[in-house]
């Protein structure tokens, strides 16, 4: 290189934030089983991020806590989903190092900031200090963390209601806010008025699109649970950024039952146990 010519130096984004606001698509893992070394196996398997879910898994404090040691040993970005109207378990989950906290149920402007003033520090939210656990999982000192957690703790409510889509606006308004998440099994459970669960239908596909392009214009982050590896790849083409795909759960029975197959075919004993 010439020695008047400047070097410029490109530098990838490191953080989960910093990824996702690149346009940078990641993929989670999803942790419903209470056990620190199912999430780590996840991390070592390759996956970038992994959400513990404490809504409907059986994940509780103890075990997120726990989870979130074995994902920064693993090398995987920490996402918890909190249960519904527990936005002191976001706070507390804070501390003790997700990077990334996923709300259900957000249906109004006042869900969403109720659940900003948890995850977010004064002046943006109201989240008391004691980020003990997280500066240790980050490496980093208190002070270094202070200065950056508004922006890299992200706050993600889910839309899952017509309640929620038809306030999706006023709810992408809120500072602080840095997105929302879909969960589309609800979803479609709402669009047919409980007629049928079809999270992997043309409406359903529809209106998940739609909510990706208005957070996209609201200058968010949208991200959405996707049952089947085409929906990670349709979700990208509508602008997630965020797709949940894989469940340890299904990993495991799935698992389980091929190895009982591959038994049975070798010994002739006839087919696996089934439900």
């Amino acid at each position: 290189m010439a020695a008047n010519q400047e070097e410029t130096t490109v530098t990838d984004p490191k953080t989960l934030a910093d990824k996702l606001r690149s346009g940078q698509p990641v993929i989670t893992g999803w942790s419903m089983l209470a056990a620190p070394i199912v999430a780590e196996l996840f991390a070592r398997s390759g996956y970038e991020a992994v959400t513990l879910d404490l809504q409907h898994g059986m994940h509780d404090f103890k075990s997120a806590s726990d989870g979130f040691a074995a994902l920064a040993l693993g090398g995987a970005h920490r996402i918890a989903r909190i249960p519904v109207d527990d936005n002191a378990t976001a706070s507390r989950l804070a501390d003790m190092g997700a990077e990334c906290l996923i709300a259900p149920m957000i249906n109004s402007r006042t869900d969403a900031e109720a659940f900003v003033k948890a995850v977010k520090y004064p002046p943006v939210g109201e989240r008391s200090w004691a980020p003990f656990r997280v500066v240790m999982l980050n490496q980093q000192t208190p002070d270094a963390y202070w200065e950056t957690a508004n922006e890299q703790t992200l706050a993600l409510a889910m839309v899952e209601t017509r309640t929620s889509v038809d306030a999706l606006d006023d709810i992408l308004a809120v500072p602080g806010l840095d997105g929302v998440f879909v969960g589309p099994s609800d979803l479609s459970l709402a669009l047919s008025n409980g007629e049928k669960l079809d999270p992997n239908g043309e409406e359903t596909a529809r209106v998940c699109g739609e909510i990706a392009a208005r957070a996209k214009a609201a200058g968010k982050i949208a991200g959405i649970f996707c049952i089947g590896a085409a929906k990670v790849e349709e979700a990208i083409a509508q602008g997630f950024r965020l797709m949940a795909h894989g469940t340890d759960m299904m990993m495991f029975d799935e698992a389980a039952r091929a190895h009982l197959q591959e038994v049975d075919a070798a010994t002739g004993s006839g087919p696996a146990a089934s439900y």
